[in-house]
């Protein structure tokens, strides 16, 4: 084994998630002297990005070698590691696209990254690219490790572990440890006071256990306490990083379910059939469910990531503070033997027993030198079982679209996406899968477009 790994990052054009992401690999000693490979298409990004990697190994006094790559494979060779964050098609065409066209049907969207007919297009974009990836990666790297940072993540997952099982992956996302905090914060009591274990799909899987630890050293059930709060109009507190998403669905479903789910109201609003609904407007205002959040989102982002580049770029330095993604734990924990525990997402292999064992399921996974080992959970309790299926069936039928590059599937998917068929018959379904195939032109695969 090499004395520093090679970490290699695919979509380093995404500036700032980058600095994230390495700023916490080179604060761990081990990975100081990591060989940095990024790599873009944009060549200005991927220059600017370069920048702000080599300021961030300045300051921290890293002998980290960084190189840059425009040719995807080139930049794979010998990696150890490699990460990968990118948006096919980016805000506009795709995104736009994404919600302009269902709207037309009535069809009214949040997010539209990870499940509905926006959710559906955006894995047909995106797999094939992942699965190129995967395949440089079998002849340059097999024995690489790919972090995972791109959605839909369920539907990601699952793709390649089904056409490339030998790539050793996981699919990353915040919302279990964010959510934790964001509980923490209501509750009042400090986040390393409380412990909890979560398991179900991306962006649906609930905490099936929320504890504080008392002074006697015995954990005490918090569900009571987040129930009686949001019945008493005290939780959720006014979110400060987003005014525009009060958070009440999640509590309205945790009175619903028992439990409480880790993916956020925006999200999860459409997850279902229960509050989007054409002629009820009370319902959006009742639960506060912001519509068209993610073009907004979009927007924001991209302005703050403007600034925040001419800022980097006017100062000599770069601001270096740790994040709570998980890819510097995995990478170290990997590469040094100590161990960590994160919450991944994985090919489920009986982690889940009430679930499908090919399905990409999200539970907490063991991390030390042998690779990222998933652990056991069961059966989750029936009503999660049933509620997180209805998503795996979306996932599964566009999963089976890009594996045998069957376009009748698409269809299918979209028929059976709980929001979507809530609101549309089946022949708005049909027509408005495709006319957002012709509005994707030449991002889809060949076998998906329609002229």
């Amino acid at each position: 084994m090499a004395a520093n790994p090679k970490i290699t990052f695919i979509g380093a054009g995404s500036t700032v998630f980058m600095k994230n992401i390495l700023g916490d690999v080179l604060h761990r000693p081990a990975l100081k002297g990591a060989t940095i490979a990024l790599m873009d298409i944009n060549e200005k990004r991927l220059a600017e990005s370069e920048m702000v990697v080599g300021r961030l190994v300045k300051l921290l006094d890293a002998p980290a070698k960084v190189e840059t790559y425009t040719d995807r494979r080139k930049a794979l060779e010998g990696a150890d590691f490699v990460v990968v964050a990118f948006q096919i098609g980016g805000y506009k065409p795709a995104t736009v696209t994404d919600f302009e066209v269902p709207k037309k049907y009535g069809l009214r969207q949040t997010i539209a990254d990870t499940l509905g007919v926006g959710g559906i297009m955006r894995g047909v974009r995106t797999v094939p690219h992942l699965w190129a990836i995967c395949a440089d990666m079998m002849d340059v790297c097999p024995d690489a490790v790919l972090l995972q940072y791109v959605n839909p993540m369920a539907i990601n997952t699952w793709a390649i572990s089904a056409k490339y099982p030998k790539i050793r992956q996981v699919g990353l996302c915040h919302s279990v440890q964010g959510t934790a905090e964001e509980l923490a914060r209501d509750l009042e009591i400090p986040i390393s006071e409380i412990r909890y274990r979560a398991a179900g799909i991306n962006h649906m899987a609930f905490y099936l256990k929320f504890e504080h630890r008392q002074a006697d050293g015995s954990y005490r059930n918090l569900y009571p306490d987040l129930v009686r709060g949001y019945r008493e109009g005290r939780y959720p507190k006014p979110s400060s990083w987003n005014p525009r998403c009060p958070n009440k669905v999640r509590y309205e479903m945790l009175t619903r379910l028992g439990y409480f789910v880790t993916e956020s109201s925006e999200h999860f609003a459409e997850y279902t059939p229960w509050f989007i609904k054409e002629g009820r407007d009370d319902l959006i205002e009742k639960f506060g469910i912001p519509l068209d959040e993610y073009p907004k989102r979009c927007v924001e982002q991209i302005a703050r990531w403007d600034r925040d580049l001419a800022e980097l770029k006017a100062s000599d330095t770069v601001e270096v503070k740790e994040s709570h993604e998980y890819a510097s734990q995995i990478i170290n924990s990997v590469w040094t033997g100590e161990p960590s525990v994160i919450y991944g997402n994985v090919r489920n292999n009986g982690c889940i027993t009430s679930l499908p064992d090919y399905c990409a399921a999200e539970v907490p996974c063991l991390v030390d030198a042998s690779g990222i080992q998933p652990t056991y959970i069961g059966d989750l309790p029936p009503q999660l079982t049933a509620l997180i299926r209805t998503n795996v069936n979306v996932q599964e039928l566009t999963v089976a679209a890009l594996m045998t590059e069957n376009r009748e599937h698409l269809y299918h998917a979209a028929m059976m996406d709980p929001h979507t068929a809530a609101e549309l018959d089946l022949d708005q379904i049909w027509s408005l899968v495709d006319d957002l195939c012709r509005a994707h032109g030449d991002m889809l695969p060949a076998w998906a477009r329609l002229g």
